[in-house]
């Protein structure tokens, strides 16, 4: 019932279920003709501050293949049902997804790389638009920094304590992550910082007639720019193709903004610095016993061990 009261604020229509997650996300088709995404929003994840902050910011780079908020009729762009849960609503985008998680990615090669250039493109112009914006004053969200990342509590929870993480494993990530903290102050002073995505995975970048969009900003934040491409990253490292994916998607981002040797060098370790947050991230998402939560646990710990051996971080 909380979609259809929901649906009312903006003058109502049909609905119908597109996901279940951590939104529950509705393809909507409002009264006067137009087609939208309904989001319910994960409750206790987000306040209504940050979500508005997010819609704020949606709406600011609208023109760059994001989509833009749609208000409610009294020109809200948030509508708080009467159990407390947030509810928004942004523009319809057509659309086929870059790839599902755990498949291998479909097309040919070239058209693959042709993708990810886009995709690294998309992402670099979103960060110069930011840079561009004057945030308001109350604007609010949280932190992808090394605290956020990396602190005693990492936004999202203390991967470490994953129980799905062997005692050997639980040494190995605490080793990693002590390595990784020092990388972080000595990179920190140059690294560029601002807004960002924080979850450029597949099912969240659409390509349609004019090129890619990127979707679903519920973990957008302050953090290195840089991230935006290790989660961009992270879900390809099993492909044949992977180095040459990253390498255009690289190419692709330093056609519109710079992109230093270092930024390049350091992103092995934001990939697994993802790791960890997913390994923390899951936690509270999945029962004990769960499948899902040693895959987590098994992604977090071997890039843990693949950063130690490497040297070039020494």
């Amino acid at each position: 019932m909380s979609a259809e009261e929901a649906l009312a604020a903006w003058g109502g229509g049909t609905l119908r279920l597109i996901k279940d997650r951590e939104n529950v996300v509705y393809e909507a088709r409002l009264t006067d003709g137009r087609r939208a995404a309904l989001r319910l929003h994960r409750e206790g994840y987000q306040s209504a501050a940050a979500i508005r902050s997010e819609l704020w910011w949606m709406k600011a780079v609208a023109g760059i293949g994001v989509p833009a908020p749609v208000p409610t009729l009294n020109g809200r762009l948030l509508h708080v049902l009467p159990n407390g849960r947030v509810a928004t609503m942004i523009s319809w985008v057509e659309g086929e997804e870059l790839g599902a998680a755990g498949q291998t990615l479909a097309g040919t090669e070239a058209e693959q790389l042709a993708r990810f250039r886009a995709v690294g493109g998309l992402v670099a112009q979103l960060h110069n638009a930011t840079d561009a914006l004057v945030l308001p004053e109350w604007f609010a969200r949280h932190s992808w920094d090394r605290e956020g990342l990396l602190g005693d509590e990492p936004f999202w929870g203390r991967f470490w304590e994953n129980p799905a993480l062997s005692v050997a494993e639980v040494e190995t990530v605490l080793r990693a992550r002590d390595a990784a903290q020092k990388v972080l102050r000595d990179y920190e002073s140059r690294a560029d910082c601002g807004l960002i995505h924080a979850d450029v995975l597949r099912e969240n970048v659409l390509f349609g007639v004019y090129g890619p969009v990127l979707i679903d900003f519920d973990d957008c934040g302050f953090g290195y720019r840089i991230y935006d491409l290790a989660t961009l990253a992270s879900q390809n490292e099993t492909e044949s193709n992977y180095a040459e994916l990253m390498r255009v998607a690289v190419e692709g981002y330093r056609e519109y903004r710079a992109f230093s040797v270092e930024a390049e060098r350091l992103l092995p370790m934001f990939v697994m610095l993802r790791r960890f947050a997913s390994c923390g991230w899951v936690v509270p998402r999945v029962p004990d016993g769960d499948a899902r939560m040693r895959a987590y646990a098994e992604r977090a710990a071997a890039a843990a061990q693949a950063f130690l051996v490497d040297q070039s971080f020494r």
